[in-house]
């Protein structure tokens, strides 16, 4: 996506030429970004030769991050990462690069009554030991 803040994540293409193709963005991905890229592909694929079924869409917030820029985009951040053993932390993401990223640990408040979170250590994954990381929405 050439000349846009736009970049595919992913892409799925199954054995019965369905074509599923996941973009992000800098400043975020609407529907008309997905139609234009739709489009775009459509316009470079010959259906006379072979019949496709081809879906454009956001990578989503509850999908986890694909490529480095996803987590480059998402530093200072709520993110959860889960290790290669199962561990879950949640943090605000301060770090991210091709070695590994770094978070300040989530500390949950004890008392159901105060909602308050407080943050402890900085806490480093390397790329190796991230089995998955995924933003928060928190409202």
């Amino acid at each position: 996506m050439s000349g846009t803040d736009r970049f595919v994540v992913g892409m799925k293409i199954s054995t019965d030429n369905s074509i599923k193709v996941f973009i992000d963005g800098d400043t975020g991905v609407t529907i008309k970004h997905c139609v234009e890229l739709s489009r775009h592909i459509e316009g470079n694929l010959d259906r006379e030769k072979e019949d496709f079924d081809l879906s454009v869409a956001s990578a989503g917030a509850d999908q986890p991050f694909a490529i480095l820029r996803q987590y480059i985009n998402n530093i200072d951040k709520l993110v959860q990462v889960i290790d290669i053993e199962g561990n879950k932390v949640r943090g605000i993401l301060k770090k991210a690069d091709k070695d590994g990223v770094e978070l300040l640990e989530e500390i949950k408040n004890k008392n159901k009554k105060i909602k308050k979170v407080s943050y402890g250590d900085m806490i480093s994954f390397p790329t190796d030991r991230i089995k998955e990381t995924k933003r928060i929405l928190t409202f």
